[in-house]
């Protein structure tokens, strides 16, 4: 069964698959908070994720955004188990949209991993106070940064 979702501030939130008509705002809630969780990436590598959401990740992941009175403010998108993006627009971070995102992901799949940057503290602690556990550092080659392999288990699992 879903999660149910909070209202924010009187504004009522729906978790649905993601549309090609989303993109516009999808892209939006990516570039800004990637600016305030990425500071670390070069403009260059930014400047090409950008490009590879909608050519490369998009038609490979499952993915739901988070609307809030028709506006999308957040998404997660998934391949497999793997968390392959979760992004909230800064302006609505802090209100529990990650939470219900990551909730609904559990729902439909139970056991996550994911990659987070080690230079990411916003995504660490989130992960973190969620219950995700370190695996693992490496080097995520692309970016040249290192990022901690985690996983969140399932309570059935753990």
């Amino acid at each position: 069964m879903p999660p149910t979702l909070t209202t924010i501030h009187g504004m009522n939130p729906v978790i649905r698959s993601y549309e090609s008509t989303d993109l516009d705002e999808l892209l939006d809630v990516w570039t800004s908070a990637s600016k305030v969780a990425h500071p670390f990436l070069s403009p260059e590598f930014l400047a090409q994720e950008r490009e590879n959401i909608p050519a490369i990740y998009l038609p490979n992941a499952e993915t739901w955004v988070y609307e809030l009175d028709g506006a999308v403010v957040g998404f997660i998108a998934l391949l497999g188990n793997e968390v392959g993006a979760i992004f909230v627009d800064p302006t609505y971070q802090k209100r529990g949209i990650g939470r219900q995102l990551m909730d609904h992901a559990v729902s439909v799949r139970g056991d996550l991993e994911l990659d987070v940057f080690v230079d990411n503290p916003i995504g660490r602690g989130f992960y973190e106070h969620y219950g995700f556990v370190s695996l693992e550092q490496k080097l995520h080659e692309p970016s040249g940064h290192s990022v901690f392999r985690l996983r969140y288990e399932t309570a059935s699992t753990a």
